[in-house]
């Protein structure tokens, strides 16, 4: 069967499915409102299997790629949860120290796409860390619905202390000389939005969608800005208004783009959602980012 589009299906499915993932609605909440917009054998139960993640699809980079070396490795978060566990890659064949990017993950922990992420990272020749929010609660569990309801349970206040714990790790590591930038999605686009206005020598900030910070925190950003939006994606685009005046006014660096006919969640190829061509273009875009900002 070929793979799925967003396309395929109505855009409030999208919505419904967007609900589901984000906390607003439950499984039986998709179900009853998909429904009606059900076609012979795609019903409504089949829609909601079609839309969940397939990671054997979206693979860039095997684990075990001759490019890269990876590795599981534990690091001190004590303003947060004592011990936390994070994903390490870095270039095989490294001449000398390089620039670092912390990468946050979605709503859902550590899972099979953040860590390709990083992988991706490491082809490009930077040293990436994915810290893991689920450490706490044992890890992302390898379910994607089981990993939601564990974060849904999870101390917000700790796991931002846990996940900036990461990315003063990644800065401390013999293999980065010191200047990191921070890439996020979804929840972990928010997370770097918090990153700009907390850390003052954060070389570069690229959110994905994500929730914007607080208007009155906004003249503590140091860092440049690449912000990446879908234009399908009502919850999210409502704060960004405010958060693009408050960049005017404090004459923070940044550049935004809202990609035609996009999803919330489009870079993520293990799902429907995911847009290819807009994917290739916003990585492009922050590669050449982290490049002039990063690695500078």
């Amino acid at each position: 069967m070929p793979r799925m589009k967003a396309s395929d299906f109505p855009q409030e499915v999208l919505n419904l499915f967007d609900g589901y993932v984000h906390g607003r609605i439950d499984r039986r909440g998709f179900l009853d409102g998909a429904a009606k917009f059900a076609i012979g054998g795609f019903t409504a139960a089949a829609m909601f299997e079609a839309l969940k993640p397939d990671f054997a699809l979206a693979q860039q980079v095997a684990k075990d790629d001759a490019r890269i070396k990876a590795e599981y490795l534990e690091y001190p978060s004590p303003r947060g949860s004592g011990r936390m566990r994070g994903y390490f890659a870095r270039p095989a064949s490294a001449a000398g120290k390089l620039p670092g990017i912390v990468v946050i993950h979605e709503n859902r922990g550590l899972n099979p796409y953040i860590e390709d992420v990083a992988r991706r990272l490491a082809v490009a020749n930077y040293v990436a860390f994915a810290p893991d929010a689920l450490t706490p609660v044992g890890g992302y569990p390898g379910d994607e619905d089981k990993a939601r309801e564990l974060f849904a349970r999870q101390d917000g206040a700790k796991r931002i202390e846990d996940l900036a714990a990461g990315a003063e790790y990644l800065k401390s590591r013999p293999e980065c000389n010191g200047r990191i930038g921070a890439v996020g999605f979804c929840f972990g686009g928010g997370i770097v939005n918090l990153f700009a206005v907390r850390f003052p020598d954060l070389a570069a900030a690229v959110p994905f969608y994500g929730i914007q910070p607080a208007a009155a925190d906004v003249a503590k950003i140091n860092a440049p800005l690449l912000i990446h939006y879908a234009a399908n994606d009502e919850r999210v685009n409502a704060g960004w208004p405010a958060y693009e005046a408050a960049l005017k006014a404090n004459g923070k660096r940044y550049e935004a783009f809202i990609y035609p006919g996009t999803q919330h969640g489009f870079h993520n190829d293990t799902t429907p959602r995911y847009d290819e061509a807009a994917a290739k273009l916003a990585w492009q875009r922050t590669m050449d980012f982290f490049n002039k900002n990063v690695r500078g």
